[in-house]
């Protein structure tokens, strides 16, 4: 077979696309696991608990009365109608079924938004850290991503003066994620009122990536589509991957302006052509049904980040911030690194994996470091139990400790 640079070559487009390091860390645990090795794994975002019994028994009829043909590309109308009627009661404002788009899964409705709103050229503010398919997608479209910025000695909450000097009548669309991967940070009242001024001011659209909304460990969840004047700029994403454990189902909406939701349901027509129909069913079934599987979750994520903040700010060189949503601790390790003379957090997480058999994922995995960026992160998802929580970080105690001495 002839090399990929005999054949005529690739869109410079693909230079731009980058990937999910979560996955790429899932494959490294997994060889090294088929190879023997036991590892301990906080990387990739996936709730540990199984898919509650009423969502699997509604997929599994819909299975058996042979509901296997395509749909509609915005999706089936009792999807649509669940979500619009779970929209107006958990944010206040009044949705219709047609301002709701299924997809199969939350990340195609970032496509499906930048796709259908940004011109290339044009200026994206974007959550860094945050979810690295923002940046990677606003590359591959053209367009110039603008970071927004977090302040660590506010719980990850927003930094108004850096967002201030960030957007300008360039700016087409800030993103917001909050509770926000991977920081845990959530935006306050005051900070979504501050971006939706700007967002006012300077006429921009707000893709709101709401994917862990019903995962709050600390405070209330606010949307900023919920404010005055907001509804109609905003574009809401969710999906059901993290709250109803349901990874596996691809299964993901956007709730925005009627009159911008058939034209995100087009690119969904030329990408998917529709969403898997018995998966949406299984949707209907778990907004409709109980929501104690849930419940029970986030009260068992509230005692993991106890723990895992407790036992984290036991390590000398590592200070963690209690996280006030989602299910991820962003500890800082500046100190430990300096501690054991690594140039920097990819450094430290490399040496968990391979001499602690701990996996991490460094911040570098969540948008590209800010200039003059010197702390250093990583983050540990504990959408596991709380046995692996305490084994995980004593194995990161021990190493560090172990690996200072040695130096020293």
């Amino acid at each position: 077979m002839v090399g990929l640079t005999e054949l005529p070559g690739l869109a410079k487009r693909c230079s731009a696309l980058g990937s999910d390091s979560a996955f790429d860390l899932l494959a490294q645990v997994t060889q090294l696991r088929a190879e023997g090795r036991d590892i301990v794994s906080f990387g990739i975002g996936e709730p540990d608990f199984l898919t509650p019994e009423h969502i699997v028994t509604a997929a599994k009829r819909a299975l058996d009365e042979r509901q296997t043909r395509y749909g509609p590309s915005e999706g089936l109308p009792e999807l649509r109608s669940a979500i619009a009627q779970e929209v107006s009661r958990t944010h206040g404002i009044p949705v219709q079924p047609n301002q709701v788009v299924v997809a199969p899964g939350a990340k195609p409705l970032i496509f499906y938004t930048m796709a259908a709103l940004v011109n290339a050229g044009e200026e994206v503010v974007y959550p860094n850290p945050g979810f690295p398919t923002y940046e990677s997608v606003i590359r591959w479209l053209g367009a110039k991503p603008v970071p927004m910025t977090f302040n660590e000695a506010d719980g990850f909450g927003c930094d108004r003066g850096a967002l201030e000097r960030a957007v300008n009548p360039r700016t087409k669309l800030i993103i917001l994620n909050s509770p926000n991967n991977p920081t845990g940070g959530m935006l306050s009242l005051g900070d979504l009122e501050f971006i939706a001024g700007l967002a006012r001011r300077y006429n921009c659209w707000v893709l709101s990536d709401e994917i862990y909304a019903k995962l709050i460990l600390q405070g209330a969840f606010a949307s900023i589509a919920s404010l005055p004047g907001m509804a109609e700029r905003t574009i809401i994403m969710d999906g059901f991957s993290k709250s109803y454990a349901m990874t596996g189902w691809r299964l993901g909406y956007g709730v925005m302006h009627p009159e911008l939701a058939p034209l995100l349901a087009r690119a969904e027509t030329n990408l998917e052509s529709c969403t898997c129909t018995f998966t949406q069913l299984g949707g209907v079934a778990a907004l409709s049904g109980p929501q104690d599987e849930t419940e029970r979750f986030v009260v068992e994520l509230r005692e993991r980040a106890r723990e895992a903040v407790d036992a984290l700010n036991t390590i000398p060189g590592i200070h963690c911030e209690t996280p006030r949503g989602a299910f991820y601790v962003f500890p800082n390790v500046t100190g430990a690194c300096a501690r054991l003379g690594l140039k920097d957090a990819d450094e430290l997480a490399a040496a968990l994996l391979h001499e602690a058999g701990v996996a991490v994922l460094p911040r570098s995995c969540f948008g590209t470091p800010l200039a003059g960026e010197t702390e250093q992160y990583v983050r540990l998802s504990i959408a596991t139990s709380l046995e692996l929580i305490r084994e995980g970080i004593d194995r990161i105690r021990r190493f560090v400790d172990r690996a200072a001495m040695l130096k020293e």
